[in-house]
């Protein structure tokens, strides 16, 4: 029987970046899938949902088209047509995974992998099974949508983001529980199109552990746009209806508030849990009863069910490696392709390490949010004393100019060493802005280097330069 050096279960980010870095250091890989190679990624997150929000921007534009000086008549859309670019985008890169698991000779194995020893995997295919003999195991399965009880999910009128990103039906209306960044980019993307969204959000800002000025003016466009946001207050109470769900709400601080809303959908977007004891599938051949072989392998999970691993990556057994979501967070697809290279460096004996400090989060809605390194908050609370500089996007040329003055760039530096200890941005293509500052923090680089740094003119980049100089005191335009 064939042998192989490595076998990865799961082809998400974490799963197929290592599955490649492994080959190139010389390994025989195999990579066991159960359902399409990219995993949720790129089936039915990062991706998909990506092509969705630009549908929605590209709507959102055309209905202020008149500030352009460009008039349309009968604006509308075809929410399913949304739906069938999105899955374009993932049908087209999750054949890139494939073309790349030929291209560096990764045998594919598709079925659900379950662990039989620290030596041997189990496939169970639809009509068959089999086992792969390995010397090592890396486990990359990801994470699926949390929910609890009173929330059961029907995939019709209550949803998870597994759901809402297939669904064609557009609701006039929709409860999003939870205001995490997948909460905040689902009730943007229903909002544009026209739907009566509430958000819903426990904590006291969307956006819980995000820089507490970025939750705010978030909030602040978020009301803007009609959209009803509901902080401090937690869900109690589901009843549906042939046409509508009712949902109740109370406060988080014990006042005994309640508020009972209605709408034609809800969706749930309170977290992820690790597809770790179980591993839930969609497919008809596997039953979410049968686990992936952790407790006959007595590999530990936090308590918060995410498998346990030492910094090399392996967990309580010994050639059993672990990375990306099933550890636990931040649960973030370019977090897990990281691990996974790092993993397999590790395996071979190279130095390799996680900068876990300067991984950027981002949340895709309109404006975006990017942010890496600590929040002032976190700052405050370490007691370390800092500088700020703030510069807005109303003050630069090129946002003024394509007509997106909403939100700031926000650089935080030690106020003794000029260390950048976090930024925040939150405007158009903050996303695409946070990687200078991320490298900036690689390079152990301080405000005064990003400031001195020529800019091109006019571009949204100048205001990261202009934050940099105002935490030095010397911004030149505001």
């Amino acid at each position: 029987m064939e042998k192989f050096n490595l076998t990865v279960i799961g082809s998400g980010p974490g799963g197929y970046i290592g599955a490649i870095r492994a080959a190139q250091l010389g390994m025989k890989v195999a990579i066991i899938e159960r359902d399409k190679p990219g995993g949720v990624c790129l089936n039915w997150g990062c991706i998909p949902s990506k092509a969705i929000l630009k549908c929605a921007e590209i709507y959102e534009t055309f209905k202020r088209s008149e500030d352009y000086g460009i008039k349309t008549n009968g604006l509308s859309f075809d929410y399913s047509k949304v739906i069938e670019k999105s899955r374009k985008a993932s049908n087209t890169l999750t054949k890139g995974v494939e073309f790349l698991f030929k291209k560096n000779k990764i045998t594919l194995f598709r079925g659900v992998g379950k662990l039989i020893s620290k030596n041997k995997v189990g496939v169970i295919g639809e009509n068959s099974q089999q086992e792969v003999d390995t010397e090592r195991i890396l486990i990359a399965t990801g994470s699926v949508p949390r929910t609890f009880p009173g929330l059961e999910i029907d995939g019709k009128m209550v949803m998870t983001s597994d759901e809402a990103i297939m669904s064609t039906e557009f609701p006039d209306s929709i409860i999003v529980i939870g205001g995490g960044y997948i909460g905040a980019e689902f009730a943007y993307v229903y909002n544009s199109f026209g739907s009566k969204v509430t958000i819903v959000e426990m904590e006291k800002h969307l956006l819980p552990g995000a820089d507490g000025e970025v939750a705010e003016e978030l909030e602040r466009v978020f009301k803007k746009s009609d959209m009803n946001v509901l902080t401090g207050m937690k869900f109690k109470e589901l009843k549906k209806s042939k046409k509508s769900v009712e949902v109740t709400l109370e406060d988080t601080e014990g006042k005994g508030e309640e508020k009972k809303i209605s709408a034609a959908k809800v969706l749930v977007a309170v977290g992820r849990r690790a597809v770790a004891n179980v591993a839930p599938s969609s497919l008809s051949y596997y039953r979410d009863s049968e686990d992936l072989g952790l407790k006959e392998l007595n590999i530990e999970l936090t308590k918060q069910g995410f498998i346990k691993t030492d910094d090399s990556y392996m967990t309580s057994a010994s050639g059993v490696y672990a990375i990306g979501d099933v550890i636990g967070p931040p649960l973030l697809a370019h977090k897990a392709s990281e691990e996974g290279v790092v993993a397999v460096e590790k395996m071979s004996g190279l130095k390799s390490k996680v900068h876990y400090d300067n991984i950027p989060s981002c949340v895709y809605c309109q404006p975006e949010i990017a942010s890496v390194g600590l929040t002032e908050e976190q700052v405050k609370e370490q007691g370390i004393k800092y500088n700020i500089g703030k510069f807005p996007f109303r003050a630069n040329g090129k946002a003024v100019g394509v007509g997106d003055t909403e939100g700031f760039v926000k650089i935080l530096s030690d106020s003794k060493t000029g260390e950048i200890l976090g930024a925040h941005i939150i405007g158009h293509g903050a996303t695409e802005l946070i990687a200078e500052i991320g490298v900036a923090k690689t390079l152990e680089s301080t405000p005064l280097e990003i400031g001195i740094t020529v800019h091109a003119h006019p571009t949204l980049s100048e205001a990261v330069m202009e934050a940099a100089l105002a935490a030095l005191g010397r911004a030149r335009n505001f």
